[in-house]
């Protein structure tokens, strides 16, 4: 009958009020909860199919949470470089266990990225979920397998220092064209029995990041054609290299033309492009390498000259570095994670991947703000940061709880109403039924 199906209707709505107040309580008490994203209550009617048409059965009504898991949150701009926050689509791949292997751990996703390392050097966040990325193997290649498989946890503790051996140079200066031919014989110049015209020294590094000193010398030979200069390339102390070419320390010679317009003539010019380094290593117990010199394009004026001003060094640039101890780390836009040295050098170490789903909002959540795959949420893709239809990753930044603070106010105020008013419900069909009993009296 109607007055029974009144009755527990308004119990029904008792019920889905009950359970709408529980969803705000949640989202009120997560408001400063990183990368929480708010849920809503949405309501159904439940219908009760009548036999009659001038006959009316009360169905009542049910309430069902729906996360809001695609609203994106605030940026918080914050102080460490390992807080991490998405502008887009996608997701942190975290796992439970500090090092995930067969059945041990499980992968969850989250937008919670204030992660920091703990006693072992694993980024963890808040919620104690271990950040997942693609390493990078010592050539600077990543997995071919793009898989949850082939991540790790990412440790940034576990990292040595380090030190470049220089392995290109390029060098730009100026030689007098009024300089006066000397006599002049190859080894003179690093032997110190001929001064040379002009004569500078750059800094190298060798393979365990040991400093030494280049030094070329330059000498006008009375005996080469006009525009022509002998050169010699040698270390400086000359200990640094044993004899080689049958003199102690020189560990290069060659011949510098010049066009008639003072621009260099690689065609004529007999200058070692690759230069071995493999005395130092028999006299310093350093690995064999090869220094790559770039003396300037042909016919152009962007390295050796020889115009009528003094002789002089422009420019030398190299590569290289002493040994460097780790200082910290960066994550970029793509999601690389590289460590930084003191040294100035950087080395990318791992590749930090975002997840996607066709249906985010059909995830399960799960303790630590984080999400368990559905079948309702769709098959996950692992896509780089920026590609894909992924967001992009902003280090030193945190994504802000989506919770509205006076829009749930305004939805706790209505809820309590509906509340209040479902149970006037049962208690007018509670005076109903008890004069319904008296009829009988």
């Amino acid at each position: 009958m109607s007055l029974y199906g009144a009755l527990f209707s308004g119990v029904s709505a008792l019920s889905a009020q009950s359970q709408s107040m529980g969803i705000i309580a949640d989202n009120i008490t997560n408001v400063n909860t990183i990368g929480y994203k708010a849920t809503r209550a949405d309501f159904s009617t439940l219908v009760t199919a009548s036999g009659s048409a001038s006959k009316y059965s009360p169905g009542g009504v049910s309430s069902n949470p729906t996360g809001l898991v695609d609203r994106q949150g605030l940026l918080q701009a914050s102080t460490s470089p390992t807080d991490l926050a998405i502008t887009g689509k996608g997701f942190f791949v975290v796992n439970t266990a500090q090092v995930p292997s067969g059945i041990s751990g499980t992968y969850l996703y989250t937008r919670a990225g204030s992660f920091a390392a703990d006693s072992n050097g694993y980024l963890k966040n808040t919620g104690g979920h271990f950040l997942q990325g693609y390493p990078y193997d010592a050539a600077g290649a990543l997995p071919s397998n793009r898989a949850l498989s082939s991540m790790e946890s990412i440790n940034i503790s576990n990292l040595t220092g380090t030190a470049t051996p220089t392995s290109t140079l390029s060098i730009s200066a100026n030689l007098n064209s009024d300089q006066t031919p000397v006599a002049y014989t190859f080894g003179n110049m690093s032997a110190g029995t001929v001064t040379p015209d002009f004569e500078r020294s750059v800094q190298i590094f060798d393979s365990k990041g040991g400093s030494r000193a280049l030094t070329f010398g330059f000498v006008r030979d009375n005996a080469l054609a006009a525009n022509q200069w002998s050169v010699e390339i040698y270390a400086n102390p000359a200990t640094d290299v044993t004899d080689t070419n049958g003199l102690l320390n020189a560990v290069g010679t060659s011949l510098l033309a010049f066009n008639t317009d003072g621009t260099i003539d690689t065609a004529t010019s007999n200058l070692p492009t690759t230069l071995p380094i493999t005395t130092w290593a028999a006299a310093l117990g350093i690995a064999n390498s090869s220094l790559a010199i770039n003396y300037g394009t042909n016919a152009q004026a962007d390295g050796m000259t020889q115009f009528n001003n003094p002789s002089a060094l422009i420019s030398s640039e190299t590569n290289g570095a002493v040994y460097g101890a780790l200082t910290g780390v960066s994550v970029a836009e793509d999601g690389i994670v590289t460590a930084l040295f003191d040294n100035g050098t950087r080395q990318d170490i791992y590749k930090v991947p975002l997840a996607l789903f066709p249906n985010v909002n059909g995830l399960e959540g799960r303790t630590g703000n984080a999400y368990i795959g559905t079948v309702s949420a769709g098959d996950l893709t692992l896509q780089d940061a920026g590609s894909g239809g992924s967001g992009l990753i902003n280090a030193s930044n945190l994504e802000a709880s989506t919770v509205d603070l006076a829009e749930q106010f305004s939805i706790m105020i209505q809820t309590q109403q509906a509340y209040s008013a479902s149970a006037r419900i049962i208690t007018s069909a509670d005076e109903m039924l008890d004069e319904l009993i008296r009829l009988a009296r």
